[in-house]
């Protein structure tokens, strides 16, 4: 037989389908034909370190602090929220009088500091009857004097930015001619027939014994409110010469009972001074020595004064009496250290502020003292919650 009928066909390759004249077949690049796709193995665990315990424990003391510090705010605030309402529901029960009715008889005025809504509002009670019942009047002051041709009154704005005024008052206490207030209040006085107010004010620190205080003192016209000028502008003389100091600081006027002297304080080279103006003449001739927020009497014949004891550090303030015809020096029979400038009872006792409590509380009463040689006695307490007074004949 022939050998290719003795042979078995051989079997037929495998064909592929035919391919298309321009059609390109695609690969995949680094993947055997025929073979599926896997997704790729994820990456190995990381280990975690553990967060140190110092960590966790400051974490936690801060916390604690945080929680702390909110739960005290909100209790102070809620103790806040129930004095305050505590207080105007005293103030709502407090007898008053009417304002109209005090202002036409003999009558202290003051600014008053009973806790409640009518705290820093000025107040009016009959001199018959100081500690008896007040009128409050619509007038907010941070510092107030007044006498029978009106008053003048000093006020802070403490909002976002502090802001200051200043007020002529007329004889009703209605705020009329603004004055010029440079920072905050301090000292303010009229002068007997109201032609002119005077204010003090602290534009470096906020206390007569702060170290580097530094004040602004001007004269107006309560007319208009024109003012005379800074009193470190006007002419000092001492000792008969023309004094001149870049350190000189006025304060607490207090005027005379005619329409062009008065008198104040200079302090200069750690030495305070009484001096006596000339408003014409815009000059301040100096008297006497170691004299701190003077006030003249009704008849011009005595000044009832600070005077300082100690050092700078731990300053004692003693009322003094000064009679200005011989130059002799009493001491009151007030032994506290008093930060104020009395207003004159009448002739022969005056009227100050003493806080109650710690300094800054905000709680002050009005005292009464006499001024020897004139009288005699010891300091009595004449109007709880108020400061600023000022007595008026009516």
């Amino acid at each position: 037989m022939p050998d290719s009928a003795a042979r078995p066909a051989a079997p037929k390759a495998a064909t592929k389908p035919p391919v298309k004249a321009g059609t390109t077949v695609p690969k995949v690049a680094g993947k055997p034909a025929g073979k599926r796709s896997e997704p790729p193995a994820p990456p190995p665990p990381r280990g975690r370190r553990p967060i140190p315990v110092r960590i966790v424990i400051f974490a936690v003391v801060v916390l604690i602090a945080l929680a702390g510090a909110t739960g005290y705010v909100l209790h102070q605030a809620s103790d806040r929220r129930q004095a305050e309402q505590a207080a105007a529901r005293a103030d709502a029960a407090t007898p008053r009088l009417d304002p109209a009715q005090v202002l036409a008889v003999p009558h202290l005025v003051v600014r008053n500091t009973a806790l409640g809504p009518n705290y820093g509002r000025l107040a009016l009670v009959p001199r018959s009857n100081p500690g008896g019942p007040r009128a409050i009047t619509d007038t907010f002051c941070d510092r107030v004097y007044s006498n029978a041709s009106g008053g003048i009154c000093l006020s802070a704005d403490r909002g976002a930015i502090t802001t200051y005024n200043g007020h002529v008052l007329d004889p009703a206490l209605r705020p009329t001619a603004a004055v010029k207030v440079v920072g905050s209040p301090s000292r303010a006085r009229m002068s007997p027939d109201g032609r002119y107010v005077a204010s003090t004010v602290f534009v470096a620190g906020h206390s007569y014994t702060d170290v580097g205080f530094s004040t602004v003192t001007e004269i107006a016209e309560a007319g208009s409110g024109r003012g005379l000028g800074n009193l470190e502008t006007w002419q000092v003389v001492k000792d008969g010469q023309r004094y001149k100091s870049v350190d000189v600081n006025f304060w607490g006027v207090t005027f005379g009972p005619d329409d062009n002297t008065f008198y104040a304080t200079v302090g200069t080279k750690g030495t305070t001074y009484l001096v006596r103006g000339d408003i014409a003449g815009r000059r301040l001739t100096t008297v006497h020595e170691n004299v701190e927020c003077p006030s003249l009497s009704p008849d011009g014949k005595f000044i009832v004064y600070k005077k300082a004891t100690g050092s700078a550090s731990g300053r004692h303030w003693r009322f003094t009496a000064l009679d200005l015809a011989t130059g002799a020096e009493t001491p009151l029979p007030e032994t506290r250290s008093v930060d104020d400038q009395v207003a004159w009872l009448d002739n022969s006792h005056v009227l100050y502020a003493v806080p109650r409590g710690s300094v800054g509380s905000g709680r002050t009463d009005v005292w009464e003292s006499p001024v020897p040689p004139l009288a005699t006695g010891a300091p009595t307490l004449l109007i709880a919650d108020a400061e600023s007074p000022a007595s008026v004949p009516g």
